[in-house]
């Protein structure tokens, strides 16, 4: 089989050419952002790690404005390079891993309504903004994040090595915990935009493991309740540097048939 060309993604008739309607927001949306933002923020200079509260400086949010991907776009191509894509909400698994190898961070224009604060189905625009970006300015967790979309593409026709690669961005990108100074915090963007989870998961109640490869891709996760175990990982070099084992363990997974 041919390989592609790295930047394939973007002449995909499914990639739809999509834009922030910056303007087309109502004042219920900005009530959205403002509660859950204001909800959120005051539990995370103590509980979110250094990397997401530089981040989240760098990038400029605050409750008043809803995240404007037009000037994230610009400050993010100073700092790592990367960039937002604006998608219809979830896509296919080869263009969201498509995207994010070409440093291009999909995510959803819409916010949830009032009567949704606390429970969606699928994520919206606070969670992929507040939760998600201001990590995208830390260069080792988006060099991580764009090689291991590298590896997933390379397995992309085998729904189990997927399936085994998901459990890698949900203990790392969406609930990963690391270790600061000697304490536990959260650089997880599922945990992050959670207030349940981010008491929860630095609490005493759940396992936290060392940063395990191995470990991780053979744990199932729940999407449906608070994890029962988070990964640990002493940096977000730490992370990058375990790409090799990554590949090296899913190939003789794959092919032990386990």
């Amino acid at each position: 089989m041919m390989e592609k060309p790295k930047n394939w993604v973007f002449s995909d008739p499914r990639l739809q050419d999509l834009r922030q309607e910056y303007a087309q927001y109502t004042p219920e949306d900005f009530k959205v952002w403002k509660i859950l933002f204001e909800r959120q923020m005051p539990n995370l200079p103590k509980a979110a790690s250094q990397a997401y509260l530089d981040g989240i400086e760098t990038v400029a949010f605050n409750a008043d404005k809803i995240a404007n991907f037009e000037e994230l776009n610009q400050i993010l191509a100073k700092t790592t390079g990367w960039a937002v894509q604006v998608v219809p909400g979830l896509i296919d698994d080869d263009l969201f891993f498509g995207l994010l190898n070409n440093r291009r961070f999909p995510s959803s224009t819409w916010l949830r309504k009032m009567s949704q604060l606390d429970y969606l189905e699928e994520p919206d625009m606070f969670h992929d903004a507040f939760a998600h970006m201001p990590m995208l300015t830390n260069q080792p967790y988006v060099d991580f994040l764009e090689k291991l979309s590298g590896i997933a593409l390379k397995h992309i026709e085998d729904p189990w090595a997927i399936q085994l690669l998901s459990r890698i961005y949900w203990f790392t990108i969406e609930f990963g915990l690391i270790k600061e100074n000697g304490e536990l915090k959260i650089y997880g963007a599922g945990i992050l935009s959670s207030a349940g989870e981010t008491k929860f998961s630095l609490s005493n109640e759940p396992v936290h493991i060392p940063y395990d490869v191995r470990r991780i891709l053979n744990q199932e996760y729940w999407k449906d309740r608070f994890q029962d175990k988070y990964f640990v990982i002493e940096s977000y070099e730490q992370l990058y540097e375990s790409l090799p084992e990554i590949e090296a363990v899913l190939e003789e997974m794959l092919g032990s048939g386990k």
